[in-house]
């Protein structure tokens, strides 16, 4: 199977927390920097991939006083790395056929960016996007923004668009169902198949999702049981039997900051799921463990209880 040769090629699953914590923070000191890419400027232009982006922040937001959070209002450093490398043709989730064009990728905490969204949704059948109520308005004008839909495209098929004739990269064609959107507060929701595929077009809520995607959601010691909570109700989405040969697959990446904050969350992320380390080998230099990142793949543990 697939998932069986991917995780061959990580390595050893991670058996003894203490010591992971220890192998990663000795390797590189953790980082005072918040992570952000530019918490002052309201428009990014990036390029991923072979596809330019405009995307708007809200950085008025960021330095509000609201109280159920605002960091999803600006783009973090890990996310636009992560994006990259998924977009790399020797990415191994997707030349091992871990992930392909029939995958249901949901995001945790996508932020007002749709960075790997925009990034990811080409290559896989339908990508969910979710983060909290505020951020979705931002977060729905990038995707409009950077994506123009199938059947838009049918209608000025023939002419150049603006973006075409100004020398810069027009926007992706995609289905107006790759990306969707979803409002999804780890503290107060529960994930279920009514709330990621509410109209269920292609039964694909039977199947749940092929993978989770996190990107620097684990900043606060607070948030750590809720967000462990909804990876593992997201994963239970696909029933048993297709679990037991194609489960749900977790990435969860993240800059290095606090190693006690960091060492809370892999400790109970590591009680539910099984759990690598994504090797240096497997990373583009700028993800590469020494530059203050790491990425880790969780697969949910068997339903007879957590490891103790």
């Amino acid at each position: 199977m697939a998932i069986d040769h991917f995780l061959d090629l990580l390595g050893d699953p991670v058996t003894d927390v203490d010591e992971e914590c220890f192998i990663i923070f000795s390797q590189v000191k953790s980082s005072h920097d918040l992570g952000f890419v530019d918490a002052k400027a309201s428009t990014l232009d990036m390029h991923i991939g072979n596809q330019d982006f405009t995307i708007e922040q809200c950085p008025g937001l960021l330095k509000s006083d609201r109280k159920e959070g605002t960091t999803g209002a600006v783009l973090w450093n890990v996310t636009p790395l992560i994006a990259k490398w998924l977009n790399l043709p020797s990415n191994y989730l997707f030349s091992e056929g871990v992930l392909g064009p029939t995958s249901q990728v949901l995001e945790l905490g996508c932020g007002v960016s749709g960075v790997l969204a925009l990034t990811v949704a080409p290559k896989v059948g339908r990508y969910i996007a979710s983060d909290q109520a505020y951020v979705m308005k931002t977060l729905k004008m990038n995707i409009q923004t950077n994506v123009l839909s199938t059947a838009h495209h049918s209608e000025v098929k023939g002419r150049k668009t603006k973006n075409q004739s100004s020398g810069k990269a027009s926007r992706q064609i995609l289905p107006e169902d790759k990306i969707t959107t979803v409002t999804l507060d780890w503290e107060h929701d529960h994930i279920s198949g009514d709330l990621l595929f509410p109209d269920d077009p292609t039964g694909t809520r039977k199947n749940g999702l092929d993978a989770v995607i996190a990107c620097d959601c684990i900043y606060n010691e607070s948030l750590i049981e809720p967000f462990v909570d909804t990876c593992v109700d997201a994963c239970q989405l696909r029933d048993s039997t297709a679990s037991a040969s194609n489960p749900t697959i977790c990435i969860i990446a993240q800059q290095l900051r606090s190693p006690d904050v960091f060492e809370a969350w892999l400790r109970a992320f590591h009680r539910r799921f099984r759990v690598w380390r994504v090797p240096d080998s497997m990373l583009m230099d700028e993800l590469k463990i020494r530059t203050g990142f790491v990425a880790h793949v969780g697969i949910l543990r068997d339903v007879d209880g957590p490891e103790r």
